[in-house]
């Protein structure tokens, strides 16, 4: 790979297949759960340390885990909240993953070529571990960057759109083209529609056409000219979230960002917002708590830069 060097605290996650148009045939992506297995095992106790599912209720034992270093709670998610805990359980690990691949296709999404000589387990062990692989990245505590240098189609429109933060150029496209082979990109689709929204993403399921990452809707892709420009803007976010970005904090205002979404209004109506603004205010009383948030507080008054525990 020929990618460019990564700041110590930063890693990448490589998608390695462009002899077949980086297609996610069950050796990638048995390659890529492993790598991301890898980025996210405690070298303390060996145990993945992944955010939490994004259930609302799971702020009680967060909340009972800040008050309580010794119970159960704290046990399970101390390493979320403490930051010298965190330092412990993520030694070695970066705080920022960047996933790349290489040649004129970013993904074409599953290896059809393999698929259809595949037994019905394989091929459901073929979504099961692209499933599995989705969620690893939306659960990550550390941010996914995907850098999309070509074509995202398929499978590889899903992959691309799970990052936290995907970059592209301008005319890089994405696409769901199923519907021509008989196949809806519905799997795919899951994704799409949660960054794109549903109007937009099913226009594309439907009529399969590509659009270019400039005509996606509401900014959800961070777009650039040129490939100049691309390499440059992956620099400046990889060095702000390696380098000038408290990690711990980064972490749980992740897990509390797409939780947070869940919050519809089944509880008081309307559309949610009481619910959201109410537990949001929960999670920022024990953000304030971190080591971290102190003393970003105390470096904002003494006029300093924040020293912070990465």
């Amino acid at each position: 790979m020929t990618w460019p060097a990564l700041p110590a605290r930063a890693g990448y996650l490589a998608l390695k297949n462009p002899k077949r148009r980086n297609a996610l045939s069950l050796a990638v992506l048995r390659e890529l759960r492993d790598q991301l297995l890898a980025y996210n095992t405690s070298p303390v106790d060996g145990k993945l340390r992944i955010l939490p599912p994004f259930k609302p209720g799971i702020l009680d034992e967060l909340e009972s885990a800040a008050k309580h270093k010794d119970s159960k709670a704290s046990e399970e998610y101390g390493w979320l909240l403490d930051s010298v805990e965190w330092q412990r359980h993520r030694k070695g690990l970066p705080n920022v993953v960047v996933l790349r691949s290489e040649g004129p296709v970013f993904c074409s999404g599953h290896d059809l070529g393999e698929l259809r000589t595949l037994s019905h387990d394989e091929v459901k062990e073929t979504f099961r571990l692209c499933g599995e692989i989705m969620s690893l990245i939306r659960r990550s505590p550390a941010p996914v960057i995907g850098v999309i240098q070509g074509l995202a189609t398929a499978a590889g429109a899903q992959l691309a759109l799970t990052t936290d933060l995907p970059i592209a150029c301008a005319g890089t496209q994405f696409r769901l083209p199923g519907a021509t082979i008989g196949l809806p990109c519905t799997s795919p689709s899951t994704a799409v529609s949660r960054r794109l929204g549903h109007a937009f993403t099913y226009r594309m399921l439907v009529l399969a056409e590509p659009v270019r990452a400039d005509q996606v809707p509401g900014g959800a892709v961070d777009t650039v000219a040129d490939e100049a420009a691309l390499e440059a803007r992956v620099e400046r976010i990889v060095k702000q979230l390696s380098e000038n970005t408290a990690a711990q904090p980064q972490a749980l205002g992740k897990w509390a960002y797409w939780t947070q979404l869940s919050l519809n209004g089944q509880q008081s109506g309307g559309d949610g917002y009481e619910d959201a603004v109410q537990w949001a205010g929960r999670v920022m009383a024990l953000h304030a708590q971190a080591d971290d948030a102190r003393e970003g507080m105390n470096a904002f008054f003494e006029k300093r830069t924040p020293e912070w525990k990465l």
